[in-house]
């Protein structure tokens, strides 16, 4: 049976992103056939959507392509992948969400500023009802949740942070999804639902 390396694979990513840091195009053409299905299927999981998980993870990539010397700094590399994803998951959302927003609220002397402006409203307002309902969440369920969902840890990370069992740091996201899914969906209008419902899915 071969025997995995927690190290070796450690040291491998961190010499990739190194490379990838330095503008090397072979290095990152590597990087991305080695993890783009990753994200891909994360972001799969979150919108449903092929077309838009593809555009997700051209997006992702570009990012990282993007950060030159701050890849250096990565730790955890899929941690990272997580959360960059889901970050952009959440701009594809608002830009959707956005889009439904407009189709109801569109006037004569509609502007493209008017546009930013509605896409920041939004987001904030979507930003400050999830914050409100993580506020209100049990210690231990908002722990997790911060773990698994905020940082990108896996349950199997969690727990060993936590020193708890995998079963039951999902047993307390499951309850955190499931509260936080019922406040969203009394405290808001369709199109920040429309972001928030989505991104309350248990995607670990």
């Amino acid at each position: 049976m071969m025997q995995l390396n927690p190290e070796a694979d450690f040291n491998e990513e961190k010499a990739l992103l190194s490379q990838i840091s330095t503008g090397d195009e072979k290095a990152f053409s590597m990087f991305f056939h080695r993890f783009s299905a990753k994200v891909y299927t994360y972001a799969l999981k979150i919108v449903k959507s092929e077309t838009l998980s593809e555009e997700i993870t051209q997006e992702v990539f570009v990012k990282i392509w993007n950060l030159g010397e701050q890849l250096n700094s990565i730790e955890n590399l899929d941690a990272y992948l997580r959360v960059l994803t889901r970050n952009h998951t959440l701009k594809v959302l608002r830009r959707l969400a956005l889009e439904v927003r407009t189709n109801k609220m569109m006037a004569p002397g509609y502007t493209e500023t008017h546009n930013e402006t509605e896409e920041y409203i939004i987001f904030k307002d979507s930003e400050k009802i999830l914050n409100q309902g993580i506020e209100q969440l049990p210690a231990q369920q908002k722990l997790v949740y911060m773990l698994c969902h905020q940082e990108g840890l896996k349950y199997e990370e969690a727990a060993e942070r936590l020193n708890i069992s995998k079963l039951t740091v999902k047993t307390h996201m499951q309850h955190a999804l499931r509260f936080l899914r019922n406040y969203v969906s009394t405290h808001t209008d369709i199109a920040v639902l429309v972001i928030l419902m989505t991104l309350l899915a248990e995607i670990n």
